[in-house]
C-alpha cells in the first residue's frame, strides 16, 4: 500500500473529511489531496505530524512493503464492521443513484402535481367550462390524481430496490480500493457546476412560484373565478418543477459525498443517522399524512403545498432537539 493509499485509509478510519484534516495539519485542503491522488508527497515534518495524528509510525507511513498493524485487543467489540469498495462496484452505485436521481424526482414531481386535474376539473364544472356533472368532475380528477400517486410510488419502489444492496454506504464505515476516492472527488467536481446552477434554479422557480396567484388577485379581485384555479396550478406547475430539480441533483451529490464518506455520510453523520433512522420515518410519515388530510379533508389544495418547504425547514431544529435528548 502506497502512502496515498495510507492516507486515505487512516483519515477514514478516524472519520475525518480531507477539510478536518488539513485543519488539523495546518495545510490546505487541496494539499491533503494531492497527497491522497499522489500527485505530491507531504514533507518530512508533515509526515511526522500524521504519524502522531493518526498513532502509528512513521516506518509504516513510509515504506510501502509495511502492512497496517492490527487493530488493539481493547478496541470496541460492537464497532461496525468496515467494508471494501472497488472501483466495479462504485461505478455501479454511481449508475444506479442517477437512474434513481430522475426516476425519485420524477415521482415527487407527480405527486405535486397529482391534485392539478382535480383542481382544474372541478372549478371548470362549476363554472359550466366543461359539460361534466359535480360528481363526474370530482370522480375524473380524484382518478387521476391517485393514477399519478400510484406512479410515483412504483417509481419510490423501484428505486430502493435498484439501490437497495449499497445500503450499507449509508450506515457502515467504508473502505475504498486505490482509485475509487480520486474517481469519485474528480466525478464530483465536474457535477459541481451542473449541481449549483440546478440548486439555484430549483430555489428560484420555488420562490417565484406565488407570482400566478398575486396576479390572479391583481386581474380578477379576491372572489370567485375560474382564474385563480388556473394561478393554483401554476403554482404547483412551478413549484413541482424546481423541487425536481433540486431532488434530482440532491440525490446525485449525496452519491458522490456517500463514497467519498463526508458532509452528512461521514463516519460520525452515519452513526448519527442510524440512530435517528427511526425518527425519520416517523417524522416524515406524519407530514405526509398531515399534507394528505389537509388537502382531502380542508380542500386546501391551493395551500396544503406549504406543509413541505415548511417541514423541511422544522426538520433541522427539531432532529437537533431530539438528539440533545437522546443524549
Amino acid at each position: 500500500m502506497i502512502l496515498a493509499d495510507k492516507i486515505i485509509d487512516l483519515r477514514k478510519k478516524n472519520g475525518w473529511s480531507q477539510e478536518e484534516l488539513a485543519e488539523k495539519l495546518g495545510v490546505s485542503r487541496q494539499a491533503v489531496s494531492k497527497w491522497e491522488g499522489a500527485q505530491s508527497v507531504p514533507d518530512m515534518a508533515r509526515v511526522l505530524q500524521m504519524s502522531e495524528l493518526f498513532g502509528v509510525s512513521t516506518d509504516y507511513l513510509l515504506k510501502d512493503s509495511l502492512e497496517m498493524a492490527e487493530p488493539a485487543e481493547d478496541a470496541p467489540s460492537d464497532s461496525l464492521p468496515i467494508r471494501t469498495v472497488g472501483m466495479e462496484e462504485a461505478n455501479a452505485f454511481l449508475a444506479a443513484r442517477e437512474v434513481n436521481a430522475r426516476h425519485i424526482a420524477l415521482g415527487v414531481l407527480l405527486c405535486i402535481l397529482s391534485p392539478v386535474c382535480l383542481i382544474l376539473l372541478c372549478g371548470a364544472q362549476e363554472f359550466d367550462y366543461v359539460p361534466l356533472s359535480e360528481a363526474g368532475a370530482a370522480g375524473i380528477g380524484v382518478a387521476v390524481l391517485l393514477l399519478m400517486v400510484g406512479g410515483a410510488v412504483a417509481l419510490f419502489v423501484t428505486s430502493g430496490l435498484r439501490t437497495g444492496r449499497y445500503e450499507y454506504l449509508d450506515a457502515l464505515p467504508i473502505d475504498t480500493l486505490y482509485g475509487v476516492d480520486g474517481m469519485a472527488r474528480e466525478r464530483r467536481e465536474q457535477f459541481r457546476p451542473t449541481r449549483d446552477r440546478q440548486l439555484t434554479l430549483g430555489i428560484v422557480l420555488c420562490v417565484l412560484a406565488v407570482i400566478p396567484v398575486f396576479l390572479s388577485l391583481v386581474l380578477y379581485g379576491e372572489g370567485d373565478h375560474f382564474g385563480h384555479l388556473v394561478a393554483v396550478a401554476l403554482l404547483l406547475v412551478l413549484a413541482g418543477i424546481g423541487v425536481l430539480l433540486i431532488v434530482r441533483s440532491s440525490i446525485l451529490w449525496g452519491s458522490y459525498q456517500r463514497l467519498l464518506e463526508e458532509g452528512d455520510y461521514s463516519r460520525a453523520g452515519k452513526e448519527a443517522s442510524r440512530v435517528a433512522a427511526p425518527f425519520n420515518s416517523i417524522y416524515w410519515g406524519l407530514v405526509t399524512a398531515g399534507f394528505l388530510a389537509w388537502g382531502f379533508l380542508g380542500n386546501a389544495w391551493d395551500r396544503c403545498w406549504m406543509v413541505w418547504p415548511v417541514a423541511a425547514v422544522a426538520y433541522g431544529a427539531i432532529y437537533g432537539i431530539v438528539r440533545a435528548l437522546r443524549h
